[in-house]
């Protein structure tokens, strides 16, 4: 049996406390690679998502200079907030996953909360 990646086992310990504190919240999800950000609101009761944007979508990519920078989480964290108030959603639960809050995650997070977004 493999052993888990130090990401990993940070990733479950993450999503196991915001089980714990989530009182119903969908989970406003963070995916990172090295070229691209993406966000999704999620209702873990359901299993749906409710809203989602990535540095993917077509109209975001000619504004871009590139999917990896702090401006593209900017731009994504203002987004998700928007799509997530026109979808009538004004609590989350912040789901880092494996990533620590700083850089990327952290401007998406700001930029999230800025738009209206409460976690």
């Amino acid at each position: 049996m493999a052993t888990k990646s130090t990401f990993e086992r940070r990733r479950d310990r993450v999503r196991r406390s915001l089980k714990k504190v989530a009182g119903g919240r969908p989970r406003l999800s963070v995916n990172r690679s090295s070229k691209n950000i993406y966000a999704q609101i999620i209702d873990d009761v359901s299993g749906r998502t409710l809203a989602a944007a990535s540095t993917l979508e077509k109209d975001l990519r000619s504004s871009l200079k590139t999917g990896a920078d702090k401006d593209a989480a900017t731009t994504i964290g203002k987004l998700i907030g928007e799509r997530a108030s026109k979808a009538g959603i004004k609590d989350v639960v912040f789901d880092r996953g494996g990533y620590i809050f700083h850089g990327r995650v952290k401007a998406l997070a700001e930029a999230a909360r800025e738009s209206g977004l409460n976690f």
